[in-house]
């Protein structure tokens, strides 16, 4: 009975949040898609190719499966919320990409080359270059990624859209996007000035809020530890 009443204040929450959501203006949000046609550029893919778009905050990824078709991970919380599947086929939004990721859920679909692209210049097999790896056939690339499609687990660090490709065309699954932000990361912790400026703030938070110095604490020890760590 608990399990199922908290089932149900989830679902709503998450129902709130997308409506609240959906009232917020997205620059780059694109409208009225219109049907995709073949063009001379799709027709030059290959099937297990590995193709890349910019999106609004990364670089989104996917392999070509032949046909104007394009394998991709992509996190939605459309899925969660209805199980018609017209309206959940339709293209991801920055909205629904954008809630999927704080929810944590995500697919492998299959998309039109128009629709993974979401109006940006598509790029191919940079990877081959950047990561210096042979890649395996494109067939048994096109097959890896064809078999995964369906729900997987997601998280924005450890299994996104690149991790997916990656393991796909090189047989392991690499994101160089996640690794940049932990090397930014890595740098914020082991600069001593981060720990200054958190003893500062603990500092100001009991002398000048009334913060109990055992609430203060943890934003002067935890970026020391980490440091220490780092």
């Amino acid at each position: 009975m608990l399990d199922s009443l908290a089932l149900l204040l989830e679902k709503a929450f998450v129902v709130a949040i997308f409506y609240f959501f959906s009232v917020i203006p997205f620059k780059k949000e694109r409208k009225d898609i219109k049907c995709p046609k073949r063009t001379e550029e799709t027709m030059q893919f290959q099937r297990g190719d590995l193709l890349e778009v910019p999106r609004t905050l990364f670089v989104h990824f996917g392999i070509y499966l032949g046909d104007g078709k394009v394998a991709h991970l992509m996190p939605d919380i459309l899925p969660v919320l209805t199980r018609n599947k017209c309206h959940i086929q339709n293209v991801v939004t920055n909205k629904r990409l954008l809630l999927g990721v704080l929810y944590k859920y995500a697919t492998i679909r299959v998309d039109k080359v128009e629709d993974f692209a979401y109006g940006s210049p598509i790029s191919l097999n940079t990877m081959d270059t950047t990561l210096r790896k042979t890649p395996l056939a494109n067939e048994e690339v096109a097959l890896r990624a064809e078999k995964l499609v369906g729900r997987i687990p997601y998280s924005l660090l450890w299994n996104n859209c690149e991790h997916f490709v990656t393991y796909c065309r090189y047989g392991t699954g690499i994101s160089l996007q996640t690794d940049k932000f932990c090397e930014c990361l890595k740098s914020v912790i082991r600069d001593q000035r981060s720990v200054l400026i958190t003893t500062l703030i603990g500092m100001f938070s009991i002398f000048f809020l009334g913060l109990t110095p055992a609430t203060a604490l943890p934003t002067v020890l935890i970026p020391f530890v980490l440091w220490m760590a780092g």
